[in-house]
């Protein structure tokens, strides 16, 4: 884990947030190279959810939440850590991540009973602050899916099965933010919530469960790094009838890269109004409230039923760590040397390819780079970026760290010969002459 903080910091992928100030605990920020990769895992999720599917539509809802969202979603009441203090050095910890009721920074066994603590972060909304009119900085991204179900439903005309797919920002209020990006208290989740017709719903589970796992092998994590777990019975929340949580091998160890849950009919039950004409199966508290009936109508049996929810969740800031962690190697090289690379898919690479001028200074050949950096960026595939050094060997070795698949060298012979270019893929690091009219077409099919 050392190595991998190292270089996200020392190139420009991941700093602490506020480091100047000495940072705040659990907060990070995404640098140059990796808002880049942030957004590209972000692309592939989006373009596998929304775009090469025709049963799911996109959402993007507000950030702050109305307290009677989360009233009747059951988070104001469970939505809870249990935390401890240490009487003797006055820290806090979760008391379900102690190690035989010890605390972890003096050794100490003296510590006070776990209490619950309500995750939520609460923000006063208006002019004044009385405490009378308030909003949650939304905890997770799925409960708007599910107040705005009637909406999407009635502007798409969809019918069972169908999904909403939303990315966006989440806020917990971690006792004990910890590893790295792993656990922090403002994250971007990626969720879909996919609702079925009651009774298909465990076979909708398991297609979910095995389209995860395809989809984050392809994003270059091992099977070998991938467990499935299924969580019992007694650990499952409140709403859910069955939960597979799809297993990593973190640098920290074995942790939750996305979960899959079987909701059942909780959240639409929970949020419609009229409860008492369906036949809801979840426990629900009674809702006052809502002005909507989330349901859909059946056409063959004329009945109204309220769908019952299949949800893949994963946090954006789990899976960048994760192929980061896939990615990252040392190499020993044949001269003995080692070098650092990012074997990142390329699909995922902050830097699609590098424009290098073997001469900094040489007017010719920096134009020549320049132009080729243009056309390049002009595909539209991602960032290609214009590398002025001048040490061809050095720049090589950067974009080997930062995980860039291919180095692009312009030369004397590409302005006053043939007019080709040295083209370095960073995994077999061979070289090889391409015409530039050719470049383009070459890299379009590289990153097919």
């Amino acid at each position: 884990m050392e190595e991998l903080v190292s270089l996200c910091k020392r190139r420009g992928f991941i700093f602490q947030s506020s480091d100047i100030y000495g940072g705040l605990q659990g907060l990070y920020d995404f640098g140059p190279l990796g808002v880049e990769l942030k957004n590209n895992l972000k692309s592939a999720w989006w373009r596998a959810m929304v775009y090469e599917r025709d049963d799911v539509e996109g959402l993007d809802a507000a950030i702050l939440t109305n307290p009677l969202t989360l009233q009747y979603s059951g988070h104001e009441e469970t939505f809870t850590d249990p935390l401890v203090d240490c009487r003797n050095c006055n820290a806090r910890h979760r008391a379900d991540h102690l190690e035989r009721d010890v605390c972890p920074n003096c050794g100490s066994t003296d510590l006070t009973d776990p209490r619950a603590f309500n995750l939520m972060f609460k923000t006063s909304v208006g002019p004044v602050d009385d405490g009378s009119s308030f909003a949650y900085l939304r905890p997770e991204t799925a409960q708007a899916i599910f107040t705005n179900f009637k909406n999407v439903l009635d502007s798409t005309s969809r019918r069972l099965p169908f999904g909403i797919a939303q990315m966006g920002k989440a806020f917990r209020n971690e006792i004990t933010p910890r590893n790295f990006i792993f656990r922090v208290r403002e994250f971007e989740q990626m969720e879909l919530e996919f609702f079925v017709e009651p009774g298909s719903d465990e076979a909708w589970h398991q297609a979910w469960v095995e389209e995860r796992l395809a989809w984050w092998t392809a994003q270059g994590v091992s099977p070998n790094n991938l467990q499935i777990y299924n969580v019992p019975a007694d650990e499952l929340a409140h709403y859910s009838k069955a939960t597979v949580d799809l297993m990593y091998r973190f640098p920290h160890g074995m942790e939750e890269l996305e979960g899959i849950a079987n909701r059942t009919d909780f959240d639409l039950g929970s949020h419609t109004k009229a409860q008492g004409d369906f036949d809801i199966q979840a426990t629900v508290t009674s809702n006052k409230d809502s002005n909507a009936k989330l349901a859909v109508h059946d056409l063959e049996s004329k009945k109204w039923i309220v769908p019952y929810v299949i949800e893949p969740s994963a946090g954006v800031e789990r899976g960048v760590l994760a192929v980061l962690n896939e990615a990252y190697n040392e190499q020993q090289l044949d001269d003995g040397k080692t070098r650092t690379v990012l074997s990142l898919q390329p699909h995922l690479a902050p830097v699609k390819a590098a424009v290098l001028p073997l001469k900094r200074n040489h007017e010719g050949i920096v134009s020549k780079a320049k132009a080729i950096k243009a056309e390049l960026q002009s595909l539209g595939i991602g960032r290609m970026l214009f590398e002025d050094t001048g040490n061809i060997g050095k720049g090589y070795r950067r974009h080997d760290e930062v995980g860039t698949p291919i180095c692009i060298t312009v030369d004397f012979e590409t302005i006053e010969g043939d007019d080709t270019v040295t083209v370095r893929d960073r995994d077999s690091m061979e070289q090889q002459r391409l015409a530039v009219a050719e470049l383009a077409d070459f890299v379009k099919d590289y990153f097919k």
